[in-house]
Order: structure tokens, then sequence, then C-alpha cells
């Protein structure tokens, strides 16, 4: 059962409450979104956005109680602005963006996710558009493969990864394949973290321009998030973060926004003990300021 990660303290930080408008921009599964739904209600609606075509359909499954509270759409963060002066109007009283891929995406071998279990080489969030992470090696140069990995991976084997990959891309196909070249190519380092795993996080950000995404999304915040409204944030790695939490400062210091988190808040030992996936997880939140 996929587990929504530190969804108590979203609860907290974002203050639902009856007859508010809020937006879930990474709807996923729904599990934010319901628990949320549960507590603007009666009254309120919540506008879910995602990338993911099937995750939403499960989502509409899961969130059938809500139906007429809640309107899904399948699109990117990129365009929060658009979407919510669409879909409302106005600005939400409440957002929350819960980003990276979660554990259904990762036990799916056909997304190309995981380099535990075999499948395509595809990692794109949205499958009905974009550029396979196939193709994106085969077109990639050497460089352009070893800044990738560098600056998206924080790889600090980047350039023996690139130079194997360069050699070896036309037959490159699987996830597996991928992972056992990475493999071969770099010692082993920590024992619980698999050698592929921050080339894989890497191409998967590149393929899906991630962090672009975010980026975006958050430069356009005074049109989404009204006065008195709250964002909350997870992250679950620091370029992420980074992200946030320069953004949230820039709006700070111009009067934007107040921080209400210093420190971004991190999950529980029974949190990470039930959900190992939200290790990593940091929370940032901040409010929107009158004016």
């Amino acid at each position: 059962m996929h587990k929504s990660v530190l969804l108590d303290e979203v609860l907290t930080q974002l203050r639902p409450a009856p007859g508010r408008w809020f937006i879930d921009a990474t709807v996923g599964l729904g599990g934010h979104a319901g628990a949320l739904l549960e507590r603007l209600l009666p009254g309120g609606r919540l506008l879910g956005l995602d990338l993911d075509a099937e995750a939403l359909e499960l989502a509409r499954k899961r969130l059938a109680p809500f139906e007429g509270n809640l309107e899904l759409v399948h699109g990117s963060f990129r365009d929060l602005a658009e979407l919510a002066e669409r879909h409302a109007g106005r600005p939400a009283d409440g957002v929350v963006m819960d980003l990276g891929v979660s554990s259904f995406q990762l036990q799916q071998p056909a997304r190309g996710f995981s380099f535990l279990v075999d499948g395509p080489l595809d990692m794109r969030l949205d499958t009905t558009r974009g550029v396979p992470a196939a193709r994106f090696l085969e077109r990639a140069s050497q460089a352009e493969l070893e800044r990738v990995l560098r600056e998206y991976g924080e790889e600090r084997y980047a350039g023996r990864i690139a130079r194997a990959i360069a050699e070896r891309r036309h037959t490159l196909r699987s996830t597996l394949e991928l992972a056992r070249l990475v493999e071969a190519t770099v010692p082993r380092r920590e024992a619980r973290i698999h050698p592929a795993t921050r080339t894989f996080q890497a191409l998967r950000i590149a393929v899906n321009d991630e962090l672009g995404a975010l980026a975006a999304a958050l430069a356009t915040l005074p049109r989404w998030l009204a006065p008195g409204g709250r964002v909350a944030v997870i992250a679950f790695h620091s370029l992420e973060d980074r992200i946030v939490k320069q953004s949230f400062r820039q709006y700070a210091r111009a009067g934007v926004v107040a921080l209400v988190t210093r420190k971004p808040i991190r999950p529980s030992p029974e949190e990470v003990a039930e959900n190992p996936r939200a290790r990593s997880a940091r929370l940032r939140v901040a409010e929107r300021l009158a004016g």
C-alpha cells in the first residue's frame, strides 16, 4: 500500500478547513489529496495535478467519494499559475507538492525507473510526450552525459560512467543493462546504496526536466497562492531542496512570503521505520503575505 510521506506534518502546516480551496500539484495516488479533502468538506474543493496519467486514474478511483469537490487534471505543476486560473479563477488557499517518483512508479518495470528490475529505458513521468531515456543516451554527447551525471546525480565517477555509456550507447536498451554497466564501471561504495542509484536519478531528472519545472512553478508563486495561504513542498534530494529553500528565501526578503519553517521538517524515526522511502524527505513551508 502506498504511504504518503510526512502526511501528518503536511496537514498540520497547511491547516485545511471547510470551504477552502487547495491544490495538490503532484496528486500521485491521492494520499495527501484524500486527507486534505476530508478536512476541506463541507464546501471546500481541491484541484489535483499529475504528469502520470496511470497514477491519475488510480487516484480518481481512490478519491471517488470526493468527486463533487475534486477536479483531477493531467498536467505539470510547471503550469500551476495557468491551471489555477483556468480551474478556479483565483489563487489557492493551500498547495502541496510531493516531488520525485512514487513507490508505485518504481514498482512498474515498464516505466524504467528502477535499476532492480528489468524494463525499457524510459523514465518519463508523462509517457505521452518527451524523449525516453534510451533516446537521450543515444543523442547526448559524452560531455553532456558527464555534466548530467555530475550535476543531477552528484556522481563523483561521472566521467567514467559517461565514457562507458558513450561506448555502449547504441546497445543499451534496458534498465538492467545500464545498471550492470554502471556497476562494472565504478567501485562499490556504500553497502546500502546501489552503484547505479545516482545515475538513474540524474537521467530521470534530465529526461523530465524536473528541476526546471520546479523552478518555473515557484517563479509564479504569487499567482497561485492567495494571501494567508501556505505552500508545502516535500523534496527528496539536495538539488530539489536547494531550489525550494532559495526561492522561499528570495520571496521572504521581498516581503512576499513568511518562512514557516526555517529548517526543513524531517520524518520521525517511526515513519522511516514504517516507510523507508521517507528517509530522505524534507518539508519546507511558506505563507503568502498580504499585499
